[in-house]
């Protein structure tokens, strides 16, 4: 970085003058829309005001986007690459200063939050080496001529990203979309606008990132439906419920775009009657607990061997019972509130209709405004609804199986396919279960949730379209399209 970089960089990124009540489309300006209060989840407090965008804003954020991607484009590959690298070291830097926004605007832990930054700085490096990367291959031709293929950017991506993980599913879009020559229109949740909008703005500025080429513009439904249907967008990387993303992908093969679809997920965990069962249960608990269970890896639905069940789900209510929930930015405490009333509303009404179904509460069910206790459930019903859809909050649900078969069966009785443990002393054994569950994500003798930069991302069935996201092949698939080429040094008669 210059002097003059190393002293902005060393300054606050989020000083509020330059961005409240404001969207980003290379400048920060007011939205069309009404301003939208950012709270506090945790007490309920105002932290700040963010602009909100209309379908005419989106409109013009993305025909800017057009005329900057032609120049970003043409420019050596070694630019995109370096913005991308002073992108990667301002997340570092200000770590501590953007986790404070993500604890106190999405409800995390500390833990939760510096994994973010540190991932948000990961998509960073490793799209500015993707930047470098051969971007064709020579091809045969059965004619005396040259003939290759090449990687093209798309033009415009537009990202839409939700609150509970609002800086790593922003980012692992953007970062590599900017660093294949691609603008991006960005619209974050606008309960998270601040750590999943304004900080990508803000880095990607102090970087040096060339204006219009990254917009970020939270707003409702309305700017949602602007960024698919817009026709200078001709990809969407979308990431959210099951039924918005059916949405998502119905609108944007209506106007014939790729839409890269990350869902939901109802995550089975499955654990065999030769686990180490204490391991077993940490490994359930992070896995169904960790923000809140506010995550489409949690793991949600517990497989439990029927010669171990009774004692792994004592001993998950245990742990359960002891983890401190509370305010995460005042606390040192395990979990933090839900993000809002109504979805603890959805959490509190599947584990009653469950208990009602017949499922056992072992340990919570409660809650005190925002902060739900850790929940689990033994002897759930198949058909009980925390146990057959995804909750997405911190709730296990504990059934048993007596046959590696029936395990099976059960596991495939879900559309969703994100992630599936299996936990086991016999690792091949787990392997061959794995081969018969459908899933985009296999972890044996690990929980459930797990995500590198390195790694391509994504579920099947109702949890999405595929790994597009993340790693060398998966992102050039999602936002460059393949061009053939051919020459010759003179040009053939041709006749018919």
């Amino acid at each position: 970085m210059s002097a003059e970089q190393e002293h902005r960089a060393a300054q606050r990124l989020l000083d509020r003058p330059v961005w409240e009540s404001r969207i980003f489309t290379g400048e920060w300006v007011p939205g069309g829309a009404e301003d939208h209060a950012v709270i506090e989840p945790a007490t309920g407090g105002q932290l700040s005001t963010i602009g909100m965008a209309t379908a005419q804003d989106v409109a013009r954020a993305a025909d800017r986007a057009v005329r900057a991607q032609i120049d970003w484009a043409a420019r050596p590959f070694t630019e995109r690459a370096a913005v991308l690298r002073r992108a990667g070291i301002l997340f570092e830097r200000h770590a501590d200063e953007i986790a404070e926004w993500v604890i106190r605007e999405a409800g995390s832990t500390a833990a939760k939050a510096h994994i973010e930054t540190h991932t948000a700085a990961e998509e960073c490096h490793n799209a500015a080496a993707l930047a470098a990367h051969p971007h064709g291959e020579v091809l045969r031709s059965e004619q005396p001529r040259l003939s290759f293929s090449r990687r093209i950017p798309v033009g415009t991506v537009g990202v839409i990203a939700p609150f509970n993980f609002p800086i790593v599913l922003s980012i692992r879009a953007v970062a590599p979309a900017l660093a294949l020559g691609n603008a991006v229109v960005l619209k974050p949740d606008p309960r998270t606008a601040i750590c999943g909008g304004v900080v990508l703005a803000r880095v990607f500025e102090e970087a040096g990132l060339p204006a219009g080429l990254l917009s970020v513009l939270p707003g409702g439904a309305d700017a949602g439906e602007a960024v698919v249907v817009h026709p200078t967008v001709r990809v969407i990387a979308f990431t959210g419920s099951t039924r918005a993303g059916r949405a998502v992908g119905e609108l944007a093969g209506r106007h014939l775009k790729r839409a890269h679809l990350e869902l939901g997920g109802n995550n089975a965990l499955i654990v065999l009657e030769d686990a180490d069962i204490e391991k077993a249960v940490s490994a359930g608990a992070f896995g169904s607990f960790l923000h809140q269970g506010q995550i489409c890896m949690a793991a949600g639905r517990h497989l439990v061997h029927e010669s171990v069940a009774a004692s792994y789900t004592a001993l998950l209510a245990e742990h359960a019972e002891r983890l401190p929930v509370g305010d995460p930015f005042t606390s040192d405490v395990a979990l933090g509130p839900i993000i809002d009333g109504r979805q603890r509303d959805h959490i509190h009404a599947m584990v009653t209709k469950s208990v009602d179904a017949g499922a056992v509460l072992a340990a919570g069910g409660s809650y005190d405004g925002l902060f739900y206790r850790p929940t689990v459930l033994a002897r759930t019903p198949v058909s009980a609804p925390a146990f057959e859809d995804e909750v997405f909050g911190p709730v296990a649900p504990v059934a048993t199986f007596g046959s590696i078969e029936e395990a099976i069966a059960i596991a495939n009785r879900s559309d969703y396919g994100l992630s599936l443990s299996i936990l086991t002393a016999d690792a091949m054994k787990g392997l061959e279960i794995a081969q018969r569950i459908p899933a985009g994500l296999v972890h044996v003798n690990d929980q459930t949730v797990g995500d590198e930069a390195v790694v391509p991302f994504g579920g099947v069935g109702t949890s999405g379209n595929g790994g597009r996201v993340g790693g060398i092949g998966a992102n050039l698939d999602a936002f460059t399209e393949i061009q053939w080429v051919t020459a010759q040094s003179t040009m053939p008669v041709r006749a018919f």
